[in-house]
């Protein structure tokens, strides 16, 4: 792949189940990435940045806790845009208790998961039988056009499907809690649930399938706006997911996966899921990784490599007790290995920006930087702290060969920032050229957290020298409303939706306003 280079561009960070329109159903879906891209070519942003769409472990809300690295949740399924429910009357096939559940979500202020998926696995149930009944059954032209989808994704999704199908039959339980013959995935066992389970497999293939065909719709209408869609590649998946049933030697299930002490916990983080094998992977020449990176390319324009610096060490905890440790241990094989692994992820041909945000050591950096590959900066982070008073890294220095970024899903919002900063922290934020030029003669350290403030904030980072800028949906509009707050389990985490539906942006005229100041900046820093 040849990288893109010195191409300016500014996107939006909104995740895509915050964006429902007043079709979707309580969660932004598929079909809401048409609307979301017209509005930002208007604003003459070029890319959005999602968070992960694979599929969520059952009770899970986390896009982190995925059971599948290829596939797409069901959730984001738009259920109007699936031919074989809208055959069986499209929502006036629903019961009245559905029908009431889905206005509750409709006028919902944030996403519910556990309504939107039962109301939605019940439509698709039924848009299921009417395919097998209709379609499959007599072999027509959709039929046809399913079986070579099965076919030509056979390669992850085969696994995938037989684990779906197994995973419900035994009520959900981590495949760990299975009979041992299917968790080990003796041959004999395997062949005798693909024949019980036939039909179950049939509709996990179906959903990917109806799911595979509305985002390459999606995808294509992005780009007409000249949109580009960039994906989150998280760095694990659960130990009760598909890839790690079908790939368990690949993995060490003996131990936690997770990051030592950091700016956001005094003790570290145990994220509970198992750690990489390295040499496993190795000799299996990284094959999972490799399916992975061409999974990715094939469904975004690019993607955001999560938490990089586990790619060149891992940190794990063994599961029994014991030190923690680093994975490979030794410098020259943690550089070998990540420089390898984002070649295998660059080289499937999607566009790659690293998360290498927290405890990264200066040898990841410099590798990152020997192979082209933009880090992030974020902007209130970015201060020179080796220096007296620590001061701001003026903007317009960041390289080019960097993402700008107003923050992440994990951070406060800048307006929940700026409220909690020190006098100290406001005034050397505000000492930077780059803000002084834009506070135009007002001691904007002395403000609360005002228009100006945020938009000195927010044009800074148009005005910065990174190539790629991305400024969270939070943060465009001032609120205060979060993603989610890191090492927690919350209902409050991951529930955050626009307060307008994403295909009337243009009748609100905050919004409006809002299109019309980032499409100037935009414009004047050369990013439209």
């Amino acid at each position: 792949m040849t990288m893109t280079r010195s191409r300016r561009r500014a996107g939006l960070l909104v995740p895509l189940f915050s964006c429902p329109s007043t079709t979707s159903w309580g969660v932004g879906d598929i079909g809401d990435l048409p609307h979301l891209a017209a509005w930002l070519a208007a604003a003459g942003l070029r890319v959005v940045q999602l968070l992960p769409v694979n599929e969520v472990a059952p009770g899970e809300q986390s896009p982190y806790s995925a059971i599948s690295a290829m596939a797409i949740d069901p959730v984001y399924i738009r259920v109007p845009g699936v031919p074989d429910f809208m055959a069986l009357g499209g929502e006036a096939s629903l019961g009245l208790t559905d029908r009431a559940v889905l206005a509750d979500l409709r006028a919902s202020p944030v996403v519910d998961y556990a309504s939107v998926r039962g109301v939605k696995n019940r439509a698709l149930t039924a848009a299921f039988g009417w395919f097998r009944d209709r379609e499959w059954s007599r072999g027509t032209a959709r039929a046809a056009a399913f079986e070579a989808y099965v076919r030509a994704q056979a390669w992850w999704l085969d696994d995938y499907a037989v684990f779906r199908a197994i995973h419900a039959s035994c009520e959900e339980r981590p495949w760990t809690d299975w009979p041992d013959a299917l968790a080990r995935r003796d041959p004999s066992a395997l062949g005798a649930a693909r024949t019980e389970l036939a039909e179950a497999i049939r509709f996990r293939q179906y959903l990917q399938w109806v799911a595979d065909e509305q985002w390459h719709q999606a995808r294509a209408a992005a780009t007409r706006h000249g949109v580009e869609l960039f994906g989150d590649l998280p760095f694990m998946v659960d130990g009760n997911s598909a890839d790690v049933w079908a790939h368990a030697e690949c993995f060490r299930l003996d131990v936690s996966v997770g990051v030592p002490p950091d700016a956001f916990s005094a003790t570290g983080q145990d994220w509970g899921m198992p750690v990489y094998d390295w040499e496993a992977m190795d000799k299996a020449n990284y094959q999972w990784l490799r399916d992975r990176a061409r999974r990715s390319a094939d469904l975004f324009d690019g993607y955001r490599v999560d938490h990089l610096v586990g790619f060149y060490r891992t940190f794990g905890r063994p599961r029994a007790g014991g030190e923690p440790f680093f994975t490979p241990a030794s410098q020259e094989a943690q550089t070998t290995l990540g420089e390898r692994i984002l070649r295998i992820f660059r080289d499937a041909g999607a566009e790659i920006i690293a998360e290498d945000l927290g405890i990264v050591p200066d040898f990841v950096r410099a590798s990152l930087a020997g192979l082209s590959v933009p880090g992030f900066r974020v902007g209130r982070w970015e201060r020179a702290w080796d220096q007296p008073g620590q001061p701001f890294r003026d903007p317009a220095d960041y390289s080019t060969c960097s993402v700008a970024i107003s923050g992440t899903h994990d951070t406060e919002p800048m307006a929940v920032w700026w409220a909690h900063a020190t006098p100290d922290e406001r005034a050397a934020v505000c000492a930077t050229p780059t803000m002084v030029r834009l506070a135009r003669g007002v001691t904007l350290a002395d403000e609360p957290y005002n228009p100006a403030v945020r938009d000195a904030l927010v044009e800074a980072l148009f005005a910065s020298g990174s190539d790629l800028l991305f400024v969270t949906v939070p943060d465009v509009f001032g609120s205060v409303e979060r993603i989610n707050v890191p090492a927690t389990v919350s209902p409050s985490n991951w529930v955050y939706r626009l307060p307008w539906p994403s295909d009337h942006l243009d009748e609100v005229v905050e919004v409006r306003q809002r299109r019309d100041q980032l499409y100037t900046w935009a414009t004047r820093y050369g990013r439209a």
